[in-house]
């Protein structure tokens, strides 16, 4: 029976892993800095193409200094989100297996947190770079925006107990 339990305890805490991660990536990589590109939004002043740097009046000399950084990040997020997406297939084959091996599933779990870190690193690290050319007014904006938008699939923060979006759910409400 504790083999079983443990079992569902794994899968149960992966799959809470990927589903944050993949929440958080795609919330902040989605929101944040997936702009359409060239051609995909009305161009503005100085070229820019991103709806959120526009938003923030970021001027032609800030998006000089935006536009690079932005595509190398863009680059790196989607390598590091289809890495860790294969890391999950990974694992779910893993737990598929007839007689799953607790280490084999440790170890990919490990992967998978450390793509998550890497993800996160990534993103401060752009944070850090954008906070560095925006101007004060700017900044807060943005983190503004961040924190309004920083929580679970675009509903806001997650506050347990406070109007969070999972207040409601099922599995979330006491047992009786």
């Amino acid at each position: 029976m504790w083999k079983k339990a443990a079992m569902l305890l794994i899968i149960l805490s992966v799959a809470l892993n990927l589903a944050f991660i993949g929440t958080w990536v795609t919330h902040t990589i989605g929101t944040h800095w997936v702009c359409p590109g060239p051609g995909g939004h009305a161009v503005g002043a100085g070229g820019m193409w991103c709806p959120l740097h526009q938003q923030l009046g970021a001027s032609p000399d800030q998006w000089k200094q935006i536009e690079p950084r932005l595509v190398e990040f863009r680059k790196a997020a989607v390598a590091l989100c289809q890495e860790v997406a294969r890391k999950h297939t990974e694992m779910i084959d893993l737990l598929a297996s007839p007689q799953p091996d607790r280490e084999a599933l440790r170890a990919k779990q490990e992967e998978i947190l450390a793509g998550q870190r890497k993800m996160q690193e990534l993103v401060i690290g752009q944070l850090l770079a954008e906070k560095e050319v925006l101007t004060p007014a700017q900044q807060k904006e943005l983190f503004d925006m961040l924190r309004q938008r920083g929580g679970c699939a675009g509903h806001g923060p997650m506050l347990m107990g406070l109007g969070g979006p999972m207040d409601n759910h099922p599995a979330m409400l006491p047992s009786e």
